[in-house]
């Protein structure tokens, strides 16, 4: 006999958490499928040999209140001295990124100082403002795609420098064949004028909260965000919520306007089982699907559902005894990592890494050993294309060559390492983006299917944005509402996401 749930959730990231256990605290009969044989989604902490990863990097900051208590009531704060006798807690983190280019590191984001002037160049400089002053006076209309958005807040001079190559590098292709709404997504509110307003505040506020406009600290779980949502889904378990790891959603069939059951895969047994439920929550992404209904959707969006793209994600782990470069202002607690930043923005153009992840300064504890430097290298990809099938041992030594013909680090100095490949890591805003409200419009008719988070919505969320999509369906469910636009509406008029 086929079980019955009052609602089914796919995937057990941070969307698909928060609404289970926000309705088994509510007494509903939840069941949550995961793919995966661990939460968390790209939330996860991967442990290798007591040294975790962080897979993308996952400030945890956010300008709702909910979500942040939310955060707080399942890891309580603490201090770094709390943190070694407690073995769950979230610490309080300085916050710092840089841009590396020319071998030279830069503010990010871009701030208007002694320290970018100075790594600029004094012509150099002068010719970007020349740039810049001329976008503002007669910028690009209509903007039609993500270049004219950049050229249009930075000048030509600064997109081309730091802006153009490095999005290529992410994304695979030109930014004149990407949405412009991807900068409305992230930096809508970053542009050159904040950053001068940001200087002279700075200049004369020195002590004055109106002159901090950029997020500087945040909080992160002492063993990582993994251990956050293995905490949410600990809770939701212990409130009445069932889960099954790896399980793949395999077709959902619907009847009318309503998705009557889903059918899925225990991909370690290979056994098939269905499950009915009055309501069906999807943080799966949409291509997948798409091609999951049963009988088959609309020819036209089926058509625009299966062709969305996406860009898959690979992170290189790599251990070294200590760094080829160091600075004066390193965190002491971090060990025999000299340099403090949490990330770094590799805009070199000879080499194909993105960005660095400085795991010692995310937290001391997701080292097994602090006198050495554990390094996330971040790579940008296609899931089948030559750098996504190149093995473990090639990719560890294209990192290790990149990071030695850039500077950061010497092979002689390598421990060990390990590679992880996520698949649709981030929702791309080009192909069949642009009929995209086809696909939204086509799914919102069904009375009990939410779509929610990253690719559930086949957009570029925080954590926290898909905390709030779920928190918004779970309202629709417990009030039985079929208006789905306040999900929707999640993220769309939000500020830049390193901004109070």
């Amino acid at each position: 006999m086929t079980e019955f749930f009052d609602v089914v959730i796919i995937g057990a990231g941070p969307a698909g958490i928060t609404c289970a256990l926000e309705l088994a605290r509510n007494n509903k009969k939840v069941l949550i499928l995961e793919q995966d044989s661990q939460v968390g989604g790209i939330s996860k902490t991967i442990n290798y040999k007591q040294n975790r990863i962080d897979i993308g990097g996952h400030r945890f900051f956010s300008k709702s209140e909910w979500v942040k208590r939310w955060w707080m009531e399942l890891l309580e704060p603490c201090t770094l001295e709390e943190a070694y006798i407690k073995d769950k807690c979230m610490l309080k983190r300085d916050r710092l990124s840089r841009i590396y280019f020319e071998k030279k590191f830069y503010d990010y984001p871009l701030k208007l100082n002694f320290n970018t002037a100075l790594n600029i160049g004094f012509f150099r400089g002068i010719s970007f403002l020349k740039d810049y002053i001329k976008a503002r006076i007669d910028p690009i209309k209509p903007e039609k795609n993500l270049e004219d958005f950049f050229i249009n807040r930075f000048g030509v001079g600064l997109y081309e420098t730091f802006f153009r190559d490095y999005t290529q590098k992410v994304w695979g292709v030109s930014c004149k064949n990407i949405s412009k709404e991807w900068g409305s997504q992230r930096i809508k509110s970053l542009d050159i004028s904040k950053a001068i307003l940001h200087a002279f505040k700075s200049l004369f506020l020195k002590n004055s909260a109106s002159a901090t406009t950029l997020i500087e600290e945040f909080d992160y779980p002492k063993l990582g965000p993994g251990q956050l949502w293995e905490t949410a889904i600990q809770k939701a378990i212990d409130s009445g919520a069932k889960l099954k790891l790896n399980a793949k959603a395999l077709y959902f069939e619907k009847i009318g306007d309503r998705i009557d059951s889903l059918t899925f895969l225990d991909t370690t047994t290979s056994e098939v089982d269905a499950v009915k439920s009055d309501y069906f929550v999807s943080t799966m992404p949409i291509k997948d699907l798409a091609l999951g209904i049963r009988p088959e959707i609309e020819e036209d969006v089926f058509n625009i559902a299966t062709n969305l793209q996406y860009r898959d994600f690979i992170s290189i782990g790599l251990l070294y005894k200590k760094l080829a470069i160091q600075s004066k202002n390193y965190r002491k607690e971090a060990g025999a990592c000299r340099i403090p930043d949490n990330w770094i923005y590799v805009q070199e153009p000879n080499v194909k890494m993105g960005r660095i992840q400085l795991f010692n300064n995310w937290s001391p504890f997701m080292i097994a050993d602090i006198n050495t430097v554990w390094l996330g290298l971040e790579y940008f990809c296609n899931e089948g294309d030559k750098l996504w099938q190149a093995s473990n041992k090639e990719l560890i030594e294209l990192g290790l060559g990149e990071l030695e013909k850039i500077g950061i680090a010497k092979k002689f100095d390598f421990i060990d390492g390990t590679v992880i490949r996520q698949k649709k890591a981030y929702p791309a805003y080009f192909g069949t983006y642009e009929k995209f409200d086809l696909v939204k419009n086509y799914f919102n008719k069904f009375e009990n299917l939410f779509l929610i988070g990253r690719n559930g919505m086949h957009r570029y969320n925080n954590q926290d944005h898909s905390m709030l999509t779920a928190k918004e369906a779970v309202n629709c469910i417990l009030s039985g509402k079929l208006d789905k636009s306040a999900i929707w509406d999640i993220n769309v008029d939000d500020d830049y996401h390193e901004e109070n």
